[in-house]
């Protein structure tokens, strides 16, 4: 089953926060065959909020949500299970100055997965 962890933190805490650790585990993740996918994100004040209301298409800068932890990056990962799922998001690196969501993928009703495909 797919996963995804989310990797939330305060964006001041990240920024002394080593890449070559990430690194480190993301490669870990990806020789054991569990990591599908993986990327760190730019600063918050790189993100565009999209809405469509009453068929009017609003664009804003920023974030939607004003909160103290910004999302930072993702994990696409695949695990037998949500305890193996919680177990590998455990690992994640910036956990220790952040928090890690972990959401199991929904299968959309009808739609084909390519061979090989994420």
């Amino acid at each position: 089953m797919r996963y995804l962890c989310l990797v939330y933190s305060e964006e001041s805490k990240l920024a002394g926060f080593p890449d070559e650790e990430c690194v480190a585990h993301d490669k870990g993740l990806r020789a054991s065959g569990h990591c599908l996918a993986s990327e760190a994100l730019q600063p918050v004040e790189t993100a565009t909020t999209l809405q469509m209301r009453n068929g009017k298409l609003s664009v804003t800068d920023g974030p939607f949500a004003e909160t103290k932890e910004q999302l930072a990056g993702f994990y696409l990962i695949e695990a037998r299970d949500l305890n193996e799922a919680i177990r590998l998001a455990s690992k994640i690196p910036p956990i220790r100055v952040g928090s890690i969501e972990v959401r199991p993928i929904r299968d959309l009703e009808g739609r084909q997965r390519e061979p090989g495909a994420l």
